[in-house]
């Protein structure tokens, strides 16, 4: 119960914040989506230690003690949720700003201006879009591309041979997408380091590098029933908290609830 506790205490951290009003938290009920049919390099749940699989229900189960909006997912991973979630509230005019508590790379792709921001809480920085282009080197809107030429390791996205970080960003800040890249190297109106045969990987597998974008793009059309305000925080369920709490033997997450529901 340890990753579980961790949890709980890292959202009540969350909810203490004044600012913090609507909140919910995707699960990925199961490792495998419809990507894996799409690709069959994608992850899986192989390899992942028996001990942490054990907790992913019981943290789901604790989330939903908290009070919180649980999003578990199962045909659709956890990012599909989230970037539906920020896709569907932004423009809600009670919403000020959507935070996406996370600093994993793919969800970048959400970020719109200062509105929809990425969150890295162990690092207290927030990323906007200005944040997105430093970090990366492209816009928001150009992640997937970024992400299927240079690969994504947690996803098992081999990416494209010899692209990296820094030839991708180059390319992509002057084309925007994929498909734009001109075949011919000598076409390019910026420089890039081993640009014959970056141009040459490239155009033997542009099969390939569509395939790895559509994996590293996120859907925005997950069927989410809920409207934005079931996702107003009212406070923690009691009995079903009381009862995890004491299985648990962690009073503690009890005394840190400021508000019952």
């Amino acid at each position: 119960m340890g990753a579980t506790v961790a949890l709980a205490r890292s959202l009540l951290a969350l909810l203490r914040d004044d600012e913090t009003t609507h909140v919910a938290v995707a699960f990925d009920h199961v490792v495998e989506s419809f990507r894996n049919e799409l690709f069959a390099g994608y992850k899986t749940g192989e390899g992942i230690d028996p001990s942490l699989w054990a907790q992913f229900e019981p943290a789901e189960r604790i989330t939903h003690a908290l009070g919180i909006v649980v999003w578990p997912m199962i045909e659709f991973e956890a990012d599909d949720a989230l970037a539906t979630g920020a896709a569907r509230f932004a423009d809600e005019q009670l919403v000020d700003q959507v935070v996406i508590c996370s600093p994993d790379k793919d969800l970048a792709q959400c970020v719109r201006g200062d509105r929809v921001v990425c969150l890295d809480r162990r690092r207290r920085k927030v990323i906007d879009e200005a944040g997105v282009v430093e970090k990366f080197g492209v816009s928001p809107a150009s992640i997937p591309d970024w992400l299927a030429l240079v690969g994504d390791s947690a996803d098992g996205i081999p990416g494209i041979p010899r692209w990296g970080a820094r030839s991708a960003s180059t390319l992509l800040d002057e084309y925007g997408q994929i498909e734009q890249i001109p075949d011919d190297p000598a076409e390019w109106t910026v420089k890039v380091r081993g640009a014959a045969r970056l141009a040459e990987n490239l155009r033997g597998s542009r099969g390939e590098a569509a395939l790895y974008r559509t994996l590293a793009t996120l859907r925005t059309d997950v069927p989410l029933e809920e409207q934005l305000g079931d996702l107003e925080w009212r406070g923690a369920r009691r009995p079903d908290l009381e009862a995890i709490s004491e299985a648990a033997g962690e009073d503690e997450i009890l005394d840190r609830v400021t508000h019952w529901f």
